[in-house]
């Protein structure tokens, strides 16, 4: 089945700390719950504390949430591309830029849970319909190949780190403020 982990080959070795985090499982699957866990973890936090920063210099609980988004929404045309064939490379992007420039201070955090819900619903409503040729298709990103399958899996892995860093670094560290 095409949807089972992608092969160390379908990306480069960077991303392997993002594959590893996703759990056995159907993708589409794992995108859903990821979804209603997601909202359920920040959903309950005040404006101040989604203001928060566990140290000087690292992002707000606002902005971990605006790049993830960012970052789906970017992995998802990526694979959008590569499963309809097109094979143009496509660029790299730098991420501290996309979150300087992303103003989530601005904005409620309700707000953002609703980007977020809005851009997953999209990610699973464009992998699950994709047949099995879809899945395995490649093409290139940042310089490196990369599979449907892959990126379904990286997208799903990035959220999934972020949201383990919340709770390891962010949460407790916000509990002593």
């Amino acid at each position: 089945m095409t949807q089972n982990r992608p092969e160390a080959s379908e990306y480069a070795p960077y991303y392997e700390k993002y594959v590893a985090l996703v759990p056995d499982g159907e993708i589409v699957e794992t995108l859903e719950t990821q979804l209603r866990e997601t909202k359920l973890l920040l959903a309950r936090l005040s404006e101040k504390e989604a203001e928060f920063r566990y140290a000087e210099g690292e992002w707000s609980i606002k902005e971990v949430l605006g790049h993830i988004t960012d970052t789906e929404r970017i992995f998802a045309y990526r694979l959008l591309r590569i499963a309809r064939r097109d094979q143009t490379p496509l660029a790299g992007f730098e991420h501290d830029d996309y979150v300087k420039a992303g103003n989530f201070s601005a904005r409620p955090l309700a707000e953002l849970l609703e980007e977020f819900t809005a851009v997953r619903r999209a990610t699973i409503a464009l992998v699950q319909p994709l047949d099995e040729e879809a899945w395995l298709r490649r093409g290139v990103a940042n310089q490196k190949e990369i599979s449907v399958r892959a990126l379904t899996f990286i997208l799903a892995g990035h959220e999934r780190h972020h949201c383990l860093v919340l709770q390891e670094r962010y949460f407790p560290a916000l509990l002593r403020t």
